[in-house]
């Protein structure tokens, strides 16, 4: 199966990479798809904002923050703008420059790690922020499902998706490769008609 259910919209996309337009793309996506969908975020605020408590960020939160006290961090602009807050951290998700090892209580983020390529650097490095004891929040759409329902129901495709298999235990996989030690909190495969969510405890690397 390929990455993309329209091949046209595949090549476009790549080619704003290869040019270095993906965010202007990504921006005019949103512009032309613009409809008052309410933010994935307020979806599952009621479940997972528990978890997000003491010091942390939340990664690509489009003016909609899990949790007020949460450092929002995104683009300097945003390309989905579904909240008022301002931006308070603006640079790249993959590399958490600003952040020593072991800082934080916890990352949480929503429908973001679905447009990335790499997918265990970026968890990796969400995971070495963390104190021992904190907490990855991760809340995304199930590929396949996500593309059955926009089919169904008009609702506009992200097309800035990538894997086609992306799901709960596609990211599962990928954890289940790196040196960091860590527990699962919770998780459901399936919530909120095509999303999945998963919290993940890091363990201090010395635990038995």
């Amino acid at each position: 199966m390929s990455e993309n259910p329209n091949p046209v919209i595949r090549t476009l996309r790549n080619a704003t990479r290869v040019l270095g337009l993906e965010t202007a793309g990504r921006r005019l996506y949103h512009r032309l798809t613009q409809i008052q969908w309410p933010s994935e975020t307020s979806k599952c605020r009621a479940r997972l904002a528990p978890y997000c408590t003491g010091y942390g960020l939340d990664l690509g939160f489009g003016g909609d923050p899990i949790v007020p006290h949460a450092i929002g961090m995104d683009m300097p602009r945003p390309y989905s703008g579904v909240g008022s807050r301002p931006v308070q951290l603006g640079g790249d998700a993959t590399k958490l420059v600003w952040f020593a090892d072991g800082t934080l209580d916890f990352v949480f983020s929503s429908h973001l790690l679905e447009d990335f390529v790499d997918v265990a650097p970026m968890l990796g490095e969400w995971l070495r922020v963390l104190k021992p004891g904190g907490r990855l929040i991760i809340f995304c759409p199930d590929e396949q499902v996500y593309r059955r329902h926009c089919a169904a129901t008009g609702q506009p495709y992200n097309t800035h998706h990538v894997h086609a298999d992306f799901s709960l235990a596609f990211v599962k996989q990928k954890l289940a490769r790196l040196a960091v030690r860590h527990r699962v909190l919770h998780e459901n495969p399936l919530v909120d008609i095509y999303s999945w969510e998963i919290v993940v405890e890091k363990l201090a690397q010395t635990d038995a």
